[in-house]
């Protein structure tokens, strides 16, 4: 798995708990505690902090009432802050911070042709699409169906736009059936770096960070409908920050 430790609930793995992280730290962990896991070596400076009132997040929440012992699926850092606010409502986290494992396996594939002169199958081996397939197998290996729900923030407006759309339908085959997503995408290309926390039924936390990636896309409506194509159904909200909200129902 590389940059982190999984669930382990894929192919050929047993599940495993892991003891979450406490905010001021972040690392791996393979304690047994709650219900938790946390994951993801890295944790970004605080550079700043503000709220946000979130209706999506209202709603994801609604979707998810009276799912008992749920899965949820989170692509940012491991916040404390996050993962005790849903494991309280009776679910089992799991965090993988997604940006983080593109830049490093960015880094790893760049350093690996330091040096080399490049032939035309080296290139071949190169192309985006090869590249975000590689990525994929290495990275999120859950079973079909595993998780009700998933916090995709920002990061497709992050991702080089070949994995953005080959992720996105894997992880539609994680979801089970009535799973929801809870996704943001930048209005316009932003200028700063930013991470989120639950704190609340309605309110985000927001994050000012150091820049980890930079943007790739900025997302128009019909592009984000047919990323999610495979969910039955898709509700904006738009916010006065530059940020949009969207649910999607599988």
């Amino acid at each position: 798995m590389g940059f982190l430790n999984k669930l382990g609930i894929g192919a050929g793995h047993a599940p495993r708990q892991a003891r979450s992280l406490p905010e001021s730290r972040a690392g791996h962990n393979n304690s047994h505690h709650g219900n938790a896991v946390a994951t993801g070596p890295h944790k970004e400076p605080e550079l700043g902090t503000s709220t946000r009132v979130s209706n999506a997040l209202k709603d994801f929440l609604w979707n998810l009432d009276g799912l008992g012992r749920g899965t949820l699926l989170d692509l940012g850092p491991a916040w404390q802050t996050t993962l005790s606010f849903f494991i309280e409502r009776g679910f089992r986290v799991t965090s993988e911070d997604l940006l983080r494992g593109w830049t490093d396996f960015q880094a790893k594939e760049a350093q690996k042709s330091t040096g080399m002169v490049l032939t035309a199958d080296d290139y071949a081996e190169r192309t985006p699409e090869v590249l975000a397939k590689k990525f994929l197998d290495d990275n999120l290996q859950y079973a079909r169906s595993s998780f009700d729900a998933l916090l995709l923030w920002d990061i497709l407006d992050y991702l080089e736009p070949t994995l953005g759309k080959m992720m996105v339908a894997h992880v539609t085959e994680m979801l089970r059936p009535g799973g929801v997503v809870l996704a943001l995408f930048h209005s316009k290309k932003p200028t700063g770096f930013q991470r989120y926390r639950v704190v609340d039924t309605t309110t985000l936390q927001v994050l000012t960070a150091k820049p980890i990636v930079p943007a790739q896309k900025v997302f128009q409506n019909r592009e984000i409908q047919a990323l999610f194509s495979g969910f039955r159904s898709m509700k904006s909200y738009i916010g006065r920050d530059q940020l949009r909200e969207a649910l999607f129902l599988k």
